[in-house]
């Protein structure tokens, strides 16, 4: 008569394992909530909080889209270089515009629609590079975090591009105002991690994503348009990084080359924070949501504590990938 105890005690331990895992990031969150109190008071103050994560959104929307990318098994180096493309070009279509006569509203709506369009189609052309083309997407996107970086340094003639006065005193709530306290960034990343955890965990298009991660070979025999998984969740990709300038841009008024620099990293390190597989086949949204808090909240207490300098947070940010990838390759070695 076959043993079953010692395949069903293993059968326990991995799903030990897989719960802690899931569970991690939001562990981690929680410690970090409560490390933040003990170092500095002022971490728990509702202002603070509130400033904390309003400056997530802008990473945080690009890492859910991000999200999908490394799920299927690829990555995008572009997105920081995108985002300065695109708020350049937000700022001279607005711009353009104004003297036009057009309510200030329909100027901010045109512009919105012209990056979420740019956006997409920066996506796209990601996408077919990496499924057409068939090259890496560590080269693809690589070279077009170069180009769009470049573009935007034309653009600005080497300086900067500033919105004009007018629109930007309309413009600017979106920011700065909010519903009952809560800043409109923070309602919108709220809503884009919603969205986006209903499309990975409850639509067939989702379950493609991963299986294309999981394992690209017996997805295409399983009748899946790899291709097309794979070219959507660009595009995607790229639409949430329009979305991003949509709230950044009234922050400041104003892009140039510097714009956006080092958003790839946060957002690739909130997803590996996450507990998304950097090889592929496992997404977590609101890992993902986690991560991007983790971050900003790390950055938000070296600046209370003034213990490390605040040019050091992209160094602590690439440490932190680093151990994250280190600790996904030790639970995948163990039995």
């Amino acid at each position: 008569m076959p043993d079953t105890s010692h395949a069903a005690n293993r059968a326990s331990s991995a799903r030990r394992r897989a719960d802690f895992k899931a569970l991690g990031p939001f562990i981690a969150l929680a410690a970090l909530i409560v490390l933040g109190a003990v170092v500095n008071p002022v971490f728990l103050t509702p202002g603070n909080l509130i400033n904390v994560l309003t400056r997530t959104a802008f990473t945080g929307v690009i890492a859910i889209g991000g999200t999908f990318i490394i799920t299927t098994g690829g990555i995008d180096l572009s997105v920081g270089a995108l985002a300065a493309f695109v708020s350049g070009v937000m700022i001279i279509v607005m711009n353009a515009l104004t003297p036009e006569g057009l309510p200030p509203l329909m100027v901010v709506l045109l512009g919105t629609l012209t990056v979420m369009v740019i956006g997409a189609l920066a996506g796209l052309v990601n996408g077919l590079l990496i499924t057409r083309g068939r090259i890496e997407p560590f080269i693809v996107t690589l070279g077009t975090m170069g180009i769009f970086r470049s573009l935007v340094t034309y653009l600005a003639d080497g300086g900067t591009l500033s919105l004009n006065s007018q629109i930007r005193s309309f413009y600017r709530p979106v920011y700065y105002s909010g519903v009952l306290g809560i800043t409109y960034p923070i309602i919108v990343f709220a809503l884009v991690s919603v969205i986006g955890a209903i499309v990975l965990y409850r639509t067939r298009y989702g379950r493609y994503v991963t299986a294309t991660g999981a394992n690209e070979e017996v997805a295409r025999y399983s009748a899946i348009h790899v291709d097309r998984i794979k070219l959507a969740a660009y595009a995607l990709q790229g639409l949430c990084v329009g979305l991003a300038v949509f709230l950044y841009v009234p922050r400041l008024g104003s892009a140039s080359a510097t714009t956006g620099l080092g958003w790839e990293l946060e957002a690739i390190a909130a997803v590996i924070i996450g507990g998304t597989l950097m090889k592929g086949g496992s997404g977590r949204i609101w890992g993902t949501v986690s991560g991007a808090i983790i971050l900003a909240s790390i950055d938000n207490i070296l600046n209370l504590t003034g213990a490390i300098s605040v040019y050091l947070n992209s160094a602590i940010q690439g440490c932190i990938i680093i151990v994250a990838v280190l600790v996904q390759r030790d639970a995948k070695s163990r039995p």
